[in-house]
């Protein structure tokens, strides 16, 4: 069960970051061009909102079931940098990821001019995605 669980989180990290840069790459075009916020920019901020969810689901399966996860005894996950990562700070940094972008796809759905809704995708999921970057390749212990 880990190794599947392991293998499907894995394998959502690059639909992930692929959906995260068009989305983003899209909506500064949109913000910078003025260009209308279509059927095409909602449904793609919409899907990459629902793909992250899927990935919190994934990853708190594989949290539950995870070696490198200890809560048993905290002083000593904390002096250690890998279960550290693993149970504390991947963990909290990964809530803050899928917060940010539901909340960005929420508050885009309230603007009103198209200008707005583009500058707001493209704030909330680009800080998403700077946290993702750092979390994953720059926090992670080696």
């Amino acid at each position: 069960m880990y190794t599947a669980l392991l293998h499907t989180h894995s394998g959502l990290r690059y639909l992930i970051l692929a959906l995260l840069l068009f989305t983003i790459l899209k909506s500064i075009i949109g913000w910078f061009q003025k260009s209308s916020y279509g059927k095409l920019d909602d449904k793609l901020a919409l899907f990459t909102m629902i793909s992250i969810h899927i990935q919190l689901i994934a990853g708190i399966a594989l949290y539950i079931v995870s070696p490198k996860v200890h809560l048993t005894d905290m002083s000593a996950t904390m002096k250690n940098s890998l279960l550290r990562y693993f149970t504390v700070e991947h963990l909290l940094m990964m809530l803050i990821v899928v917060a940010l972008v539901t909340i960005g796809r929420v508050a885009s759905k309230k603007k009103v001019l198209d200008v707005q809704k583009h500058k707001t995708v493209a704030i909330y999921y680009g800080i998403s995605l700077v946290l993702i970057l750092v979390t994953v390749y720059v926090m992670m212990p080696s």
